[in-house]
């Protein structure tokens, strides 16, 4: 059964679900035609917001500064949290590279990140503060 929730601050068992364990995300977004988009991310938590980052030049984060908003889903068997989420903040820089480097000691052995980093370095990087405005549980996330 699915639960809904309009909080302006995720609830602890909803937090440490989407924040405790690196799990993988799917950001979905809205093409330009109308169609959908999906696909597989690495996320941050920052108190009750999603920290996302990507490479420049991908669709999904052309399509989040086009309409402002996006549903990410994380999921684990048979729980998962499926977030509404609308654009707080985007950024560049040093910034976003300090989050994808966060992100690749995350979810990345700590020798394996350390090359990413380096790799990352190389690229413009964009990075996405999302405030959840919908969340939906499904089983019993914790």
């Amino acid at each position: 059964m699915a639960v809904e929730s309009t909080p302006e601050v995720l609830s602890q068992d909803i937090r440490s679900f989407l924040s405790a364990i690196p799990r993988y995300a799917t950001i979905a977004t809205v093409n330009p035609d109308g169609s959908p988009h999906q696909t597989v991310i690495w996320f941050l938590m920052r108190g009750d917001w999603l920290v996302v980052n990507s490479r420049h030049g991908r669709r999904w984060p052309s399509n989040l500064r086009r309409e402002g908003r996006a549903n990410v889903c994380v999921y684990q068997a048979e729980d998962a949290v499926t977030v509404d989420c609308a654009v707080e903040r985007e950024y560049e820089g040093e910034e976003a590279q300090a989050d994808i480097a966060a992100m690749a000691l995350r979810y990345d052995t700590p020798d394996v990140a350390v090359g990413e980093i380096d790799r990352y370095r190389t690229e413009r990087r964009l990075s996405f503060i999302l405030r959840p405005t919908r969340v939906r549980v499904h089983g019993d996330p914790r």
